[in-house]
């Protein structure tokens, strides 16, 4: 017996622009969803269209695609606000800052711009998914799924399902998750979730070896990739996720699960000094 096809949602939005929301909007559309793209701003816009259009042709390269990029990024669409969401989407998924009251305000809106019947995600890699639904009148239409940097290529959608949240709703996402080609992990409710909890463990611990001086970042690493298969190593993943990115969860998660997820000095002022990582060039690596 054949296994049940999984059907992509036919009408997807996307709540912000930058390299996650690009990403996801990107694996929407090869998928064959119709998307909007959400992002206040001409430059911004334009900047977030440019990011799914590089994507694409990356993708293309590397004979990844089975139709044109071109063809693909043209069922991709932008909008200037969340009220320029379609009405009818299936699926609208929020991307922005990881800021609980913006997330919230941000989701509120989405739900008086779409139908009853469309599903609500946040993209969250670590905030209270039933906090962020009690701006919401219909709850059990909203979850998390976290996507994982880079979107495309991830092979993870962690699902997060709140105590409100409709089986339905978790059934929808879990068939979206695997049209994308992607498996899930599916979690309740709490501070981290699965991945960024066990994830940051390890980096903030790797953090304190470098500040301690035990060993260099590339030597941390390679124990990691080399001597327990990572595939990357925790101090080079934290460049790639962001350090402000990974502080934000660290202050998140020492506020709610105590003190064994205290930020590092070295971390509080690597971010202090600009030092993001990949993105701006210079974190415990230096990048090109």
């Amino acid at each position: 017996m054949s296994p049940t096809p999984h059907s992509a949602p036919a009408v997807v939005g996307v709540i912000g622009g930058g390299r996650m929301g690009a990403g996801i909007a990107q694996s929407f559309a090869v998928a064959g969803s119709s998307v909007t793209v959400v992002e206040s701003g001409e430059r911004a816009s334009a900047a977030a269209l440019d990011r799914v259009a590089t994507g694409l042709k990356r993708a293309a390269e590397r004979g990844l695609l089975d139709e044109p990029a071109e063809q693909v990024l043209a069922r991709v669409t932008m909008a200037d606000s969340v009220d320029g969401l379609p009405a009818d989407a299936d699926l609208v998924v929020e991307a922005v800052p990881e800021d609980a009251g913006l997330k919230a305000r941000v989701l509120a809106a989405a739900e008086r711009a779409v139908g009853a019947a469309t599903v609500l995600a946040t993209n969250t890699s670590s905030l209270s998914v039933t906090e962020l639904a009690a701006a919401l009148t219909r709850p059990g239409r909203f979850l998390g799924m976290h996507f994982f940097n880079p979107v495309p290529a991830s092979a993870l959608v962690e699902i997060v399902v709140a105590p409100g949240t409709e089986a339905a709703a978790v059934g929808a996402a879990l068939d979206w998750t695997h049209a994308l080609g992607k498996k899930d992990v599916t979690v309740k409710d709490s501070p981290g979730f699965a991945s960024s909890r066990l994830g940051l463990a390890l980096g903030l611990e790797a953090i304190r070896m470098v500040e301690e001086g035990v060993a260099e970042p590339e030597a941390i690493d390679d124990a990691m990739s080399l001597g327990y298969k990572h595939p990357m190593g925790p101090l080079r993943l934290t460049d790639l996720v962001g350090l402000d990115v990974r502080l934000a969860i660290a202050e998140y998660l020492h506020s709610t699960l105590g003190e064994r997820f205290a930020p590092p000095r070295l971390l509080r002022e690597k971010v202090a000094r600009g030092e993001l990582g990949r993105k701006t060039g210079q974190g415990f690596y230096s990048w090109e």
